[in-house]
């Protein structure tokens, strides 16, 4: 009996340690579980700081973004809040671009309005050098022969001699033109020309008004 029991621990004993050993040679091996325990948390930091630097990129954006337009805002005098019962709100992205657009072109405007009015002044500075030279040299010649224009006829006796010549053609236009339509107009205004305006004519008119204006004054 007491080597029957003997036996039978020992079967025990053995299957025991078979067990054991197939159980053992199941489990993974410890270095092998060591090194993927310390590999595995290097993979994550990676992508940790692939994304922490992706982030942080996009963040410098997007605070960039809102810089310039916070600049616009403030350097365009429309930008400014008008309404102030809105408060703190901003405008939005699309008005504060418009509205930059619109203060440009309303910029360009001026400019081409001010280079124009600077071109107007500077022809009528030119215009003024050159009335100034005239004068001078009018004053300077008169100054040089004091007696030279008193016998200048006046600007009166000028307006007699214009309309002296001005009512003796009125005279033949007025007794050659029929207005009963406009083509008989037009048609007796190119005869009168051609009959009454010829260069003789003319000529036998004003000689005939200067006899008569100089009759008056002497």
């Amino acid at each position: 009996a007491l080597f029957m029991e003997n036996a039978r621990k020992g079967s025990i004993v053995s299957r025991a340690n078979s067990i054991g050993s197939t159980s053992a040679s199941s489990v993974p091996n410890t270095d092998d579980e060591d090194s993927d325990y310390h590999q595995e948390p290097y993979k994550e930091s990676y992508k940790d700081r692939r994304r922490r630097a992706h982030t942080q990129a996009e963040q410098k954006r997007r605070d960039a973004i809102k810089k310039g337009y916070d600049d616009l805002q403030a350097i365009v005098p429309t930008c400014e809040q008008q309404d102030f019962s809105i408060g703190s709100q901003k405008l939005s992205k699309a008005i504060v671009l418009q509205k930059t657009i619109d203060y440009i072109q309303f910029l360009h405007k001026e400019k081409k309005k001010q280079e124009e009015e600077v071109s107007t002044l500077r022809k009528d500075v030119m215009a003024l050098k050159i009335m100034k030279v005239n004068y001078e040299q009018i004053v300077k010649a008169h100054q040089d022969n004091p007696n030279e224009g008193k016998d200048q006829v006046s600007d009166e006796v000028k307006f007699n001699v214009f309309q002296g010549i001005m009512d003796s053609l009125f005279q033949s236009f007025n007794a050659s033109i029929s207005v009963t339509s406009f083509q008989e107009l037009s048609a007796c205004v190119f005869s009168w020309i051609e009959e009454h305006c010829k260069p003789q004519v003319l000529r036998d008119v004003v000689i005939g008004v200067l006899h008569q204006v100089k009759n008056q004054l002497y």
